[in-house]
């Protein structure tokens, strides 16, 4: 199975949980509210339900009037607001998905900035949507404030995160689309949110870490990074001359391929003379989302200019000496 497919098996089944969670609310819902409504349950569970409804829920009945009547017109404005909250969110996401900007900091705020909006439509639409059902708003503020009290001393990491965003963001540290290395993982950042940052390899693995959980991390983009080639030749092989066709190959590379290099590389010299071989080193200053492509195409471009100059590349090789036999046997 291709990982496309598998991707939107992923997505398929997240729809059909999030469609199964919606009916349970649904169904719960009604159950407290208005179990008549609910046709598959006989009467007698029916009134069981009602009478547990009048004993711990006469107090505050959010769909019913004064006169115990059911109120279709509250939950009406209800899924009204709910829609618009929902319609909300999609206009903010496609016009923060609109906005391009070239510059990784200020990419960073807006994706920052979307995650708040997001947020604050949410809790817009609970607050507003208690008050429709009766609650009293200034009571409900008042609760999540309370609330949000019992939340900070039982979730502390979700309050590091917060604020290890915030500092990430604001110190610079790294913006979406830098290329670092946190804990051996290497990747492109995809998004760095309130909570958590996501972080692609080039193989489009997708790792999550919480913000707090960001301790080191190396930032590969902040400078030029160095693709190094190492290329051996024959220690029969003339060495000036294969320095010269090295030279000469580096020279054209950023002609032939102006996107990966923007200068030409550099030959160092050698690097090392090994048992069979006398190892050669060049390397090219690039950016750090090309240094594999970087490498890669130095090796082969140096491969067939050595081939093209006659000098020998060595490859293990075993000899074998076969003395005289004596002749006096």
């Amino acid at each position: 199975m291709s990982k496309k497919s598998s991707q939107n098996d992923r997505k398929t089944r997240g729809c059909i949980a999030r469609i199964i969670g919606i009916v349970v609310i649904v169904l719960l819902f009604l159950t407290l509210t208005a179990p008549k409504l609910l046709f598959f349950l006989s009467p007698a569970q029916q009134e069981a339900i009602e009478l547990f409804n009048k004993t711990y829920f006469a107090a505050y009945n959010p769909v019913r009037d004064e006169n115990g009547n059911f109120d279709f017109m509250r939950i009406v404005a209800v899924v009204f607001l709910i829609l618009c909250c929902w319609a909300a969110m999609q206009i903010v996401r496609f016009i923060f998905n609109a906005i391009k900007l070239k510059n990784r900091h200020y990419e960073t705020i807006k994706g920052l900035i979307g995650n708040v909006l997001r947020y604050g439509i949410v809790i817009f639409g609970v607050i507003f949507g208690l008050n429709m059902l009766g609650a009293d708003v200034l009571t409900v503020i008042a609760g999540l404030g309370i609330l949000s009290l019992v939340i900070g001393f039982g979730a502390q990491s979700l309050i590091e995160d917060i604020f290890a965003g915030l500092f990430i963001i604001f110190d610079g540290r790294f913006f979406v689309g830098d290329i670092i290395s946190i804990d051996g993982f290497r990747g492109t950042v995809r998004s760095i949110g309130i909570v958590s940052t996501q972080i692609s390899d080039t193989g489009g693995n997708i790792k999550i870490v919480n913000n707090s959980d960001i301790r080191t991390l190396t930032n590969l983009s902040e400078v030029s990074s160095l693709a190094v080639s190492i290329v051996s030749i024959a220690y029969g092989a003339d060495l000036k001359k294969a320095e010269q066709v090295v030279v000469d190959c580096l020279a054209t590379l950023p002609e032939k391929y102006p996107d990966v290099f923007p200068k030409v590389p550099t030959y160092a010299g050698v690097e090392n003379l090994s048992e069979s071989s006398v190892d050669l080193k060049c390397f090219a200053e690039v950016e750090e989302a090309n240094i594999f492509s970087a490498r890669r195409k130095m090796n082969r471009e140096l491969k067939l200019a050595l081939d093209a100059g006659g000098i020998e590349i060595p490859f293990p090789q075993v000899v074998v000496w076969q003395g005289k036999e004596n002749k006096d046997q």
